[in-house]
């Protein structure tokens, strides 16, 4: 009896030491969640969080109210909230934030209610509500939001969303002063803008450039009027830019007009001296021929070659600016172009432009001795005959014509005073739009995509971009170009790319990239 021995059970031990464990991971676990932070009130659910100089990181697990008022920090930055609990409620009220990164509310996909209210916030960056499907309450009440491009996101997310948004008014800029976001359209902000970027130098001088196509290929060329040469541009699709195609050797070129008839390519080559010549391109042989004279007794002194097409027939008409030369039309005949009207000799003239007015063929000739000259196409005759002048136009040096919708203007360059913009008014030209020129050679209208561009260009100071405004019906000072001596411009599209070349008679050609910059993104 006195030795009896107790029997243990073999698995005693073990679940000892695993009460043990138990005990102990509990215990841990208890010690290791985590406090309320030294600058928050806590409560069973809520943390109220006053003067904290910064966002804490961590806040007790039961925790879903959180509010701040009266902080010092003023940036809330990306992923602050990462590591709090499963929030429910978010007030960030009465502070004095300014900025706030995209990230910011990452994680809180429980969050229902968020109150950004009575802060100094200005602008919000895109899709800081991005991630937070529970939200149905969002309050931006009592701050300085500025309505612009930036801020087109919001917009369109408040439009979109099943969350309830209370009223906010735009604090900027001037034209939507108090007016209510929420009931702003997306579509009543223009945030898509463009810029001409510098994209290809080309080292040499020029005094003319013309775009074309020809065999389902675009083409450029430039007038070198020092070297005698008529230098023809492709583009290279591999390593988009443009390279040397072709040549016509010629003595002071000033104009190399490119002309398609019936898919055979002529190119116009005007010059100073030598007399003029028209070259046609010889695809079997591949290069240019040369394939007639221009009447050096007619044309003395080319300033300018126009191109077009009335009734089916082609015509070119080249303005002559000396003393004794006349200015005249050509038209093709099958087998070459013969002088078809000689107008207005004697009288020195700088440019020609054709347009219709009143779907009327017409011309306009600019001189250095006399205003604008106006005629306009006999259908009978066949010929132009004069109709006009535009008045009070002295020392015009060019006109060039654009259309918006169906208002036809012409802007007019003048070398010294103001160069001018003129609408049609149905009778005559009037005077829309006055431009401060000096040293101006070229003011060029022309369209890029959806754009009306008018450049106008100096010798002695930087070349001005302008750009139509629809709302105003007048061009607005858009961007400025440093080209020297500009003489000519042509847009040209390639590979669903814009581009702008540019002629300088001082310094090297330019290329510039039309790009399109979305100001909301």
């Amino acid at each position: 009896m006195g030795n009896t021995r107790i029997k243990r059970h073999p698995w005693l031990g073990f679940l000892v030491v695993a009460a043990a464990f138990v005990s102990l991971a509990v215990e841990s676990k208890r010690i290791r969640q985590p406090r309320c932070p030294s600058s928050c009130t806590c409560t069973k659910d809520n943390a109220l969080c006053e003067s904290a100089g910064l966002i804490p990181r961590s806040f007790p697990p039961d925790v879903i109210s959180l509010s701040f008022v009266k902080s010092e920090f003023t940036e809330i930055p990306k992923e602050s909230f990462i590591h709090t609990p499963p929030l429910h409620l978010l007030f960030i009220e009465n502070n004095q934030i300014k900025s706030i990164s995209p990230h910011a509310f990452r994680g809180l996909k429980t969050l229902v209610h968020l109150s950004l209210a009575y802060n100094n916030l200005e602008t919000l960056p895109k899709d800081l509500f991005k991630g937070l499907e529970a939200l149905t309450k969002v309050d931006l009440r009592g701050n300085q939001l500025t309505c612009d491009c930036k801020l087109k996101w919001l917009v369109e997310w408040i439009y979109s969303t099943n969350a309830t948004v209370d009223q906010i008014y735009c604090k900027g800029p001037a034209s939507q002063l108090d007016k209510k976001i929420n009931d702003l359209a997306p579509q009543s902000f223009d945030c898509i803008t463009t810029e001409f970027a510098s994209y290809q130098s080309l080292k040499f001088e020029s005094i003319s450039v013309e775009a074309f196509s020809f065999e389902n290929d675009q083409y450029v060329v430039f007038a070198q009027p020092f070297i005698g040469k008529c230098s023809f541009l492709e583009w290279d699709h591999v390593e988009m830019v443009f390279r040397n195609y072709d040549d016509i050797d010629s003595t002071s070129t000033v104009i190399c007009k490119p002309l398609v008839i019936d898919d055979q390519l002529f190119v116009i080559v005007a010059q100073l001296f030598g007399g003029s010549h028209i070259y046609k391109r010889d695809t079997s042989a591949n290069k240019f021929i040369k394939l007639q004279g221009i009447d050096i007794l007619k044309i003395r002194k080319p300033n300018d070659v126009e191109t077009f097409r009335i009734d089916g027939e082609s015509f070119f008409v080249v303005a002559d600016s000396s003393k004794a030369g006349s200015t005249t039309i050509y038209k093709w005949n099958g087998n070459g172009f013969y002088s078809h009207q000689s107008l207005h000799p004697w009288y020195r003239d700088t440019d020609v432009e054709f347009m219709e007015i009143s779907s009327k063929p017409h011309l306009i000739l600019s001189s250095s001795s006399q205003r604008p000259v106006i005629y306009q196409w006999n259908k009978s005759t066949k010929l132009f005959d004069r109709r006009t002048d535009i008045p009070e136009m002295e020392d015009v040096y060019a006109v060039k014509h654009f259309q918006v919708k169906s208002d036809l203007f012409i802007c007019l360059t003048r070398f010294i005073g103001d160069s001018k913009v003129m609408r049609w008014d149905g009778a005559l030209f009037r005077e829309l739009q006055t431009m401060p020129s000096r040293g101006s050679m070229v003011f060029q209208p022309f369209v890029v995509g959806n754009w009306q561009y008018a450049i106008l260009g100096s010798d002695y100071s930087f070349t001005q971009v302008h750009r139509w405004d629809a709302k105003k019906g007048e061009f607005v000072r858009f961007q400025e170009l440093n080209i020297q001596a500009p003489r000519a411009f042509s847009p040209v599209l390639i590979d669903n790319r814009q581009f702008l070349l540019a002629s300088s008679f001082k310094g090297k050609t330019q290329i510039y990239e039309h790009l399109v910059i979305d100001l909301s993104t």
